[in-house]
């Protein structure tokens, strides 16, 4: 029994171990393998929910511990992410040195869900703003797109210090916005009762065969385009 109550947060813990490993990784500017270490991490946050409800033993310290995981992953991870990047869009600007601190703003909004997301009765079946490792894979995707994209308008944008400070402020924004958003769990196996899920699904796999880490971006934008049309159509409020 003693074994099997740990198993949750043994996962949790990788979770946060691939954190760790996607800082280091962060730190040597390799944004590759600090991107596919956060997904890592997040599929592991998956799962120790999802172990946690399969052997009947989520815990409030479960729920603490992956919040805490998710800070490091989800939260703080991608606010050094921004600060690198800013850093290099100010590199030769001295008047600048202190700009790219703005950067962990991304952090202190990641912070500020997570504690609350704790306490929010309302988000069991649905969440509440964007979650923390949905708006990692975000800015964790856009250094991945000024190496690999062969637009010129993106390395422009993404290269520009204002227009990173606007999408620093938008993704702090964002986590917290009192935004209905769809979860992706499916709970019935029928069309009916998923379909929005299934179709949501289908073309971000498309989105990510036709642009990579490109499409990593897209998803999530539409994602938030996707959600806010729905409560639109159905009428749905926080």
């Amino acid at each position: 029994m003693t074994i099997k109550r740990h198993i949750p947060n043994i996962i949790t813990l990788l979770n946060l171990f691939c954190g760790c490993i996607a800082l280091v990784f962060a730190v040597e500017m390799n944004f590759e393998m600090a991107f596919y270490f956060v997904c890592l991490g997040i599929f592991f946050d998956f799962f120790d929910g999802f172990f946690a409800r399969l052997l009947n033993v989520s815990s409030p310290l479960g729920l603490q511990l992956d919040s805490l995981a998710d800070m490091v992953t989800s939260g703080f991870v991608p606010g050094f992410v921004m600060f690198l990047m800013l850093s290099n869009s100010v590199s030769t600007n001295p008047s600048f040195a202190y700009f790219p601190y703005l950067g962990f703003i991304i952090s202190l909004g990641s912070c500020y869900r997570l504690a609350n997301f704790n306490i929010d009765t309302r988000q069991t079946d649905s969440f509440i703003g964007l979650p923390t490792p949905a708006n990692a894979l975000f800015i964790l995707s856009l250094p991945l797109i000024i190496k690999y994209s062969d637009s010129l308008m993106a390395l422009e944008l993404l290269t520009n210090n204002w227009v990173l400070l606007v999408i620093t402020l938008l993704s702090a924004y964002i986590l917290n916005a009192e935004i209905p958003l769809f979860a992706l769990k499916i709970k019935k196996f029928n069309f009916k009762d998923n379909a929005l899920q299934i179709v949501f699904l289908l073309i971000s796999l498309v989105l990510l065969v036709l642009f990579q880490f490109s499409g990593v971006a897209l998803v999530i934008v539409f994602y938030v385009f996707l959600s806010v049309i729905m409560n639109l159509i159905t009428g749905k409020k926080a």
